[in-house]
């Protein structure tokens, strides 16, 4: 890597655009920090991967972890939508806050529909293609060529071209780019560890910018989607936006010191730096899902006859912790007015709080559930 040429610009006509070099060639590790790093990151991947397998119903927590990464990838682009608003149905989501909400929803779409396709899909061209489709469906990206590359020049930063942060590489040159990092990430042949692959991946994806938009949204959620490809989580348990979020300034700068100063070993430390403190987070959180689903347990059980329907609405709110009187009754199959009891046990109970202020319209939080993700 002490080698390493990025690229170089290329003259356009007012402006130079970043040609990066090929990734798919043969690499070598020869930096004892960064195996150390690679290391521990691993170990943090490998805990955290056994809880799929520790916490039967594990899935009913997915979606929340997904929710998350989706505000937190969407507000490094500048969307303001936080969890509690995300968790909301479209009608009750002001208007001037909605265009921000579905492009959550939508990339919450993405990944759903990404980690389905994964099934019978390699992970390629076509799956990111595809899952950017997803995401720029009927929001403000819409007329930018939703899951196709681009075929013009677009820039990052700057008012025009010609004042740009950066300038990606040349339209015509993607289809290149692109099948270079597909032959990369299923080359067999020359081994270079997997977490390593996924962050020059990421880089050389974000390089590329292959998209008119969407591109930060798309590069972030193929870090998750390689992840499972390889079968290193059984399931889609980590998400890295939220650290990117966190240290905004070094994510770009350091993915531009690569570009302009070959320096990818900072890369490589910054993004596994990034996998360690994730996985600790992760892991926690779902050390904390397994306390509080005991002590919620516990509490409905105090409820005798109405344990069951209690049960039966609280797996409900691990997946949609956001609620009303109206499809509580629906989930657990009884009356209005045995649907209002129940909200009344589970109020006393502390595991829903009231949060609309109003008489009419309620809307109930499992609040104390839904911290543990922030």
């Amino acid at each position: 890597m002490k080698k390493f040429q990025a690229g170089h610009y290329v003259q356009q006509d007012l402006y130079k655009s970043f040609q990066p070099n090929l990734i798919n060639r043969a690499w070598l590790l020869d930096n004892m920090e960064l195996i150390q790093l690679l290391g521990q990151a691993d170990r943090h991947l490998g805990r955290l991967d056994m809880y799929s397998d520790y916490i039967p119903n594990i899935d009913l927590f997915i979606r929340m972890h997904v929710l998350k990464e989706a505000t937190q990838s969407s507000k490094i682009e500048g969307t303001q939508t936080n969890m509690e608003e995300a968790l909301l149905e479209k009608e009750d989501v002001p208007l001037d806050k909605r265009d921000d909400w579905e492009e959550v929803q939508n990339y919450v779409a993405a990944m759903n529909e990404a980690m389905a396709k994964l099934q019978t899909l390699p992970f390629s061209a076509r799956l990111i293609r595809k899952v950017h489709k997803t995401l720029l469906q009927g929001v403000r990206g819409k007329h930018k060529q939703p899951g196709e590359f681009r075929r013009s020049q677009n820039w990052i930063g700057g008012a025009t071209i010609n004042d740009a942060v950066f300038v990606p590489p040349v339209h015509t040159t993607i289809g290149e780019l692109i099948g270079d990092i597909e032959q990369f990430v299923h080359n067999d042949s020359q081994y270079f560890p997997e977490l390593l692959k996924i962050a020059l991946v990421h880089y050389q994806f974000e390089t590329i910018h292959p998209f008119l938009d969407g591109n930060g949204r798309v590069g972030r959620l193929l870090i998750t989607l390689y992840l499972v490809s390889k079968g290193i989580l059984k399931k889609p348990v980590l998400y890295l936006s939220d650290f990117f979020e966190r240290n905004r300034t070094h994510y770009y700068d350091n993915l531009m010191r690569v570009r302009e100063k070959n320096d990818l070993l900072q890369w490589f430390r910054f993004f596994l730096v990034g996998i360690i403190e994730t996985a600790k987070a992760s892991i926690k959180t779902f050390d904390n899902i397994l306390k509080l689903q005991k002590e919620i347990e516990a509490k409905i059980r105090t409820l005798g006859s109405r344990t069951a329907n209690a049960q039966t609405v609280v797996n409900y709110l691990y997946q949609h912790p956001l609620i009303d009187a109206a499809k509580l009754g629906a989930i657990a199959a009884i009356s209005p007015a045995s649907a209002y009891k129940l909200i009344v046990d589970l109020e006393q109970l502390s595991i829903l709080k009231e949060i609309t202020g109003g008489k009419r319209g309620k809307k109930y939080l499992f609040m104390e559930y839904l911290e543990l993700f922030k």
